[in-house]
């Protein structure tokens, strides 16, 4: 994602904010919530994301106009317009879920991360706060309200039911981990790179459930706009890569001639790529590696199905 580097923007100057004291447990954070995202034409995207991916589409819970495809009755991709035309990233916001929001504000005002005076409510009930990382990319916690999706009526069309991870442009590692493993408690579950001995991925799980995100650190100091959409990317989990292809193929999608759209990641599992109409990549990955990953080991518990149903 570009954004203006700010390796310390979740660092307050003495007088900035005035944190409260914490004590206790930082509350846990247990998911992936939700992904918001930049859509040029909605009417495309709907095609995709309903039509094609068969997750269901309900109006967006903010002030600004957008729609929401669920996975399932907790997690969703949002899209919403873009603020100005052109825009190279496509990537607004990832949020986390947890199951105390207001505690881990005031967690994180105790460690000056800068948070917002209050949470916000959505019209769901979900209680919410934004903060920003390390580098700049907004990141929102989710406390899921009273009045959630009911399963989908057509739960069978789709194609995942699980977003397992989230992927943004990382530059500094390091500031990224002071953030998100010595603050938030995010843990080491893979990193390795197209290359013995390069880090090109991180991968950090939430500390207390089985989704991650992953820190893309690859990119050259000016990437194109088709490097950001691969690079700032959501993963939706399936059990096998061969029959979501089956799927895809009996909607009308078709891979790119004279290729195998099924690859084998370093990571030692199988995924399959789209990329949404504005540029989005959507990485269908398989729950469960099915070879030794090169770089190194898993170090935490592997996703599954229903892993995401805090």
């Amino acid at each position: 994602m570009v954004r203006t580097l700010i390796l310390f923007v979740v660092f307050t100057l003495p007088g900035i904010a005035s944190a409260q004291n914490f004590s206790g447990a930082k509350p846990p954070i247990t998911g992936i919530a939700h992904v918001t995202l930049y859509a040029d034409d909605m009417t495309k995207s709907q095609q995709f994301y309903q039509s094609l991916l068969g997750w269901e589409m309900v109006p967006g819970g903010r002030a600004h106009s957008g729609v929401r495809f669920y996975a399932n009755h907790l997690q969703y991709i949002e899209l919403i317009s873009p603020p100005d035309f052109g825009r190279m990233d496509r990537l607004d916001s990832v949020a986390f879920a947890t199951t105390d929001a207001e505690s881990l504000r005031r967690y994180l005002e105790s460690r000056q991360v800068v948070v917002p005076r209050a949470l916000t409510i959505d019209r769901d009930g979900s209680k919410t706060f934004l903060v920003h990382d390390p580098e700049g990319n907004r990141i929102e916690f989710v406390q899921p309200g009273t009045h959630l999706l009911p399963e989908p009526r057509l739960a069978s069309r789709r194609l995942s039911s699980h977003i397992i991870h989230a992927g943004y442009v990382v530059r500094n590692h390091a500031a990224m981990d002071r953030f998100y493993k010595d603050i938030l408690g995010f843990h080491l579950y893979w990193q390795g790179g197209a290359k013995e001995g390069d880090i090109d991925w991180v991968m950090m799980q939430v500390p207390n459930g089985t989704d991650w995100i992953e820190y893309m650190l690859y990119l050259p100091d000016r990437p194109s706009r088709a490097q950001l959409g691969s690079a700032d990317h959501f993963a939706p989990g399936v059990v096998s890569v061969a029959q979501l292809q089956l799927q895809l193929e009996q909607r009308g999608w078709k891979p790119a001639p004279h290729k195998n759209p099924q690859v084998l990641g370093v990571d030692g599992k199988l995924q399959l790529d789209l990329t949404d109409p504005a540029g989005t990549r959507v990485e269908f990955m398989e729950f469960l590696p099915i070879k030794t990953p090169c770089c190194s080991p898993y170090t935490g518990t592997q996703p599954s199905p229903d892993s995401n149903q805090w």
